[in-house]
């Protein structure tokens, strides 16, 4: 039995052609969503990139803040220590190095110092009475040195650890620093004998005082300290 169809062709043509139109609109507000998500992304990625880069470049200003304020406080320390250390040297009399200078120079050979420690010590000097007067001129004298102040001064103590072959080189070096006229009283503290494997030697102490009127000048101390130079 043969199929009739009442439906006209142009209706079927054009419901065909609204479902496809119906269908790539559908896909094309996807794409345009997809593409906006993306962008938003992308956008957010940027912004995220941009926040970071301007928190690195304000460490990085703010590290190099800090490298010159290093910078400045290594400058300044140095003026610091070069000028406590010119302060130092016209306070003291004698500086320590030169005194530390003038131990070396005086080493007998095969002597080697292991350690040095020099340490001050403030004392109080009174003026005293003239010998020999008589009572009424003695008693003057008391009164004045009773209204002058006190004189401070300071006594500088010198101990020195070494080593040297024997005696003989010990005696010699104390008798170098007896005939300085920087050191006063020149002590041997122990003098023992060591043994390593086959070679003996002797470990010896000294404890000495710098001289309270011991003044050089700086022809003095230069000579000292070219000597110094010279030996190392």
């Amino acid at each position: 039995m043969a199929r009739i169809d009442f439906v006209p062709d142009d209706y079927i043509q054009q419901r065909e052609g609204n479902r496809a139109n119906l269908t790539y609109l559908v896909l094309l507000a996807v794409l345009m969503s997809a593409i906006c998500v993306t962008f938003s992304i992308i956008k957010i990625r940027q912004r995220a990139a941009r926040n970071e880069l301007a928190a690195l470049v304000q460490q990085m200003s703010q590290a190099q803040r800090q490298i010159a304020q290093l910078e400045e406080l290594k400058i300044k320390s140095k003026t610091m220590m070069r000028t406590m250390v010119m302060t130092a040297e016209l306070l003291e009399p004698i500086p320590r190095s030169v005194i530390l200078a003038a131990l070396t120079n005086n080493l007998p050979g095969g002597v080697s110092l292991l350690e040095t420690r020099i340490s001050e010590k403030e004392i109080i000097r009174a003026s005293p009475a003239s010998a020999g007067t008589s009572q009424y001129q003695a008693a003057g004298a008391k009164a004045a040195a009773q209204q002058e102040p006190p004189q401070k001064g300071y006594e500088t103590t010198i101990e020195i650890k070494g080593i040297a072959p024997s005696d003989i080189e010990v005696a010699a070096y104390i008798a170098r620093l007896s005939g300085s006229v920087l050191f006063d009283s020149v002590a041997l503290v122990e003098s023992k004998e060591h043994k390593i494997k086959e070679t003996r030697f002797r470990e010896f102490k000294l404890k000495t005082m710098l001289a309270r009127n011991a003044v050089l000048s700086r022809d003095d101390v230069g000579k000292i300290r070219e000597k110094r130079e010279e030996t190392l």
